[in-house]
């Protein structure tokens, strides 16, 4: 029989609501109960105790980056661990196919072994006009081969791509056959870094995509005659829209603007590059060279924003403290609702029976522990 261990004098964050005085019971890996009151356990003193994050979309952190190699990979996966993130998708900046190819075996390697959910591959189809810190002479035209070659150097743990779905090649293929594709094996297909009109997003949809990579970042912005790729992703129920709560990349009004836009529907990234934990200096983003002053990662040549310096931890914090969410849905959106986007349905909630990934946050909302 497993080793259990409860956890008591707790404040439950569940999918009901906030359960003040509670008690957890852990077991064989699993949340075996729950409930309110007194109870026999380790003594929390009054901690918030909520299910583990869930980061979509990260490139790096404590100072190691997803394209370097693959002990990189798990040096980042261990920084953000620290800070709350329970699993992890592993995101890849455009870079020549080879380089691509390469990372995308190191992520099925510690898919395969456990470590991560598997790899999302931001670009490298994406649109010059909008490609942000993506290095621009490594995007390409819209390629069903060479799509198929990069979820091959898969092995089947890529689980997520972002496509600009206007664009078309010379040899007729385009962005819509690649959302399709990806539909076809599985995979979620994301917009981003696209300058779609509300039609062509809308079409993109219709194609299969159901996230929206960074909204707002990196793509055409709302305007009254010009309603873009939010507004499209906004009316379709099943479509998620990422959102980098830095308090830079999504001014605070906006982010209480998507909850009412698209409530319950949004799903907290950090976007992290590998300066996060480290401080401000000079870091490399793929083949891009980043500048990080007081927290802001930006391209050294041009200024643009370059990845965040965010960790989920503070996504969470900052959604409660400054934007002024609930912490029931700042909680959602670190973990139940990008658990529904990757169709994992043993996580994201403390329930009985979910996995337990579990974080302890103190009564200022940072986070203490990762058990």
């Amino acid at each position: 029989m497993a080793t259990s261990t409860t956890y008591t004098n707790a404040r439950l964050v569940t999918p009901s609501g906030i359960v003040e005085n509670g008690w957890l019971r852990v077991a064989g890996g699993r949340i075996e109960a729950l409930g309110e009151g007194p109870a026999e356990g380790r003594d929390l003193g009054g901690a918030w105790i909520l299910p583990g994050f869930i980061d979509l979309h990260v490139h790096g952190g404590g100072g190691h980056s997803a394209m370097t190699s693959r002990e990189a990979i798990r040096e980042s996966v261990a920084f953000h661990r620290a800070h709350g993130t329970t699993s992890t998708l592993v995101s890849l900046v455009t870079a020549p196919l080879e380089r691509l190819a390469e990372a995308a075996g190191w992520i099925a390697d510690l898919a395969e072994e456990g470590l991560i959910l598997g790899g999302h591959f931001e670009g490298p189809f994406l649109a010059h006009s909008r490609c942000g810190a993506q290095n621009p002479a490594a995007l390409r035209a819209p390629d069903r081969k060479e799509l198929r070659l990069l979820l091959d150097a898969g092995r089947g743990t890529i689980r997520q791509a972002t496509i600009a779905p206007e664009l078309v090649n010379t040899n007729g293929d385009t962005g819509l056959d690649l959302i399709r594709d990806l539909v076809a094996d599985g995979v979620i297909a994301a917009i981003g870094h696209t300058d779609a009109t509300y039609e062509q997003a809308q079409a993109g949809i219709e194609a299969g995509a159901r996230l929206v990579t960074h909204v707002f970042n990196g793509m055409r912005g709302l305007h009254h005659r010009e309603p873009g790729p939010l507004l499209a992703a906004s009316e379709h129920p099943d479509v998620v829209l990422e959102a980098i709560n830095d308090g830079v990349h999504l001014n605070d009004p906006v982010v209480r603007m998507l909850d009412r836009l698209a409530p319950g529907r949004l799903a907290f990234i950090t976007d992290a590059i590998d300066a996060t934990g480290i401080g401000d200096g000079e870091y490399l983003l793929g083949a891009m060279r980043v500048r990080v002053a007081d927290g802001q990662a930006r391209l050294a040549d041009s200024g643009a924003l370059a990845g965040s310096t965010l960790t989920m931890g503070d996504a969470v914090r900052r959604a409660v403290r400054d934007v002024g969410l609930p912490i029931e849905t700042a909680s959602r959106y670190a973990s139940a609702v990008p658990a529904r986007v990757l169709g994992l349905t043993d996580r994201g909630t403390l329930t009985p029976g979910a996995r337990a990934d579990l974080v302890f946050l103190d009564e200022d909302l940072r986070v203490t522990e990762v058990p």
